[in-house]
C-alpha cells in the first residue's frame, strides 16, 4: 500500500531510504466502508488521507440539502486543509462513495516530516498548490458556469469516474434534481453524436 504513495512523492523529488522510512513510519492504514465519513461538518480535520483505493465526495449542507463539490479517487490526497491547518471545525463533508483503503498522516507528523526531511516542505507546497488549484476551479465553476456547463466539465474532469458515481451524486454535483440531469444528459448526448 505505501509503494504508490512512494511513487506519487517520488514524482515530485527523489526520496532517500531515510525519507522512506519516516513516510512508513508517520502514515498509517485506515478503511472506509462506502457511506462512512472521513470527516463530518463540525469536526477537527485531524488527518490527511493519501487515499489507496476508493472514491470520496466532499459536500456541504445547503439549504438543507447536500450539495456536492468535488470527487476524488485513487491516488490522490484528501483533506480539509483550513481545518487541518488551523485545527478549526469543519464545514465539509467527506465521505467514501464506494469502499476506501487510505493512508493517513496527523498533523504532528506532516510538521516533523516537513522539518526532518531534506525536501518536506517542497512536498508539502506541492501537495497544497494541486488542493489549492482543485478548489479555485470548484468555485469559479460554481459561480461562472450554468448547470450545463457544469455538467461538460463534470465529464471532461471526471471521464474515468463517471460510471462510478451514482447519477444524484452527478446531479448534487451539477446543482439539479435527479430529473434535470436527465434532461442535460440527453441535450449532452445528442449534442456529441
Amino acid at each position: 500500500m505505501y509503494s504508490k504513495l512512494i511513487d506519487l512523492i517520488n514524482q515530485i523529488t527523489p526520496l532517500g531510504a531515510v525519507e522512506i522510512e519516516l513516510i512508513k513510519s508517520s502514515f498509517e492504514p485506515l478503511s472506509l466502508h462506502k457511506g462512512d465519513y472521513f470527516l463530518k461538518a463540525g469536526n477537527i480535520n485531524e488527518n490527511v488521507g493519501y487515499l489507496h483505493s476508493g472514491l470520496v465526495r466532499y459536500f456541504v449542507f445547503k439549504e438543507d440539502e447536500e450539495s456536492t463539490f468535488e470527487f476524488t479517487k485513487e491516488g490522490e490526497f484528501i483533506a480539509d486543509y483550513q481545518s487541518f491547518n488551523s485545527k478549526t471545525k469543519s464545514i465539509q463533508n467527506i465521505q467514501a462513495i464506494e469502499d476506501c483503503e487510505l493512508l493517513i498522516i496527523n498533523y504532528d507528523n506532516v510538521q516533523k516530516f516537513f522539518h526532518s526531511t531534506k525536501n518536506g516542505n517542497l512536498i508539502g507546497r506541492v501537495i497544497i498548490e494541486h488542493r489549492f488549484d482543485v478548489m479555485v476551479n470548484q468555485l469559479l465553476a460554481i459561480y461562472m458556469q450554468n448547470h450545463e456547463e457544469r455538467y461538460r466539465s463534470f465529464i471532461k474532469r471526471y471521464v474515468d469516474l463517471a460510471q462510478r458515481i451514482p447519477q444524484y451524486l452527478i446531479a448534487s454535483y451539477v446543482g439539479v434534481k435527479p430529473e434535470s440531469l436527465s434532461r442535460i444528459r440527453r441535450r449532452f448526448t445528442k449534442g456529441i453524436s
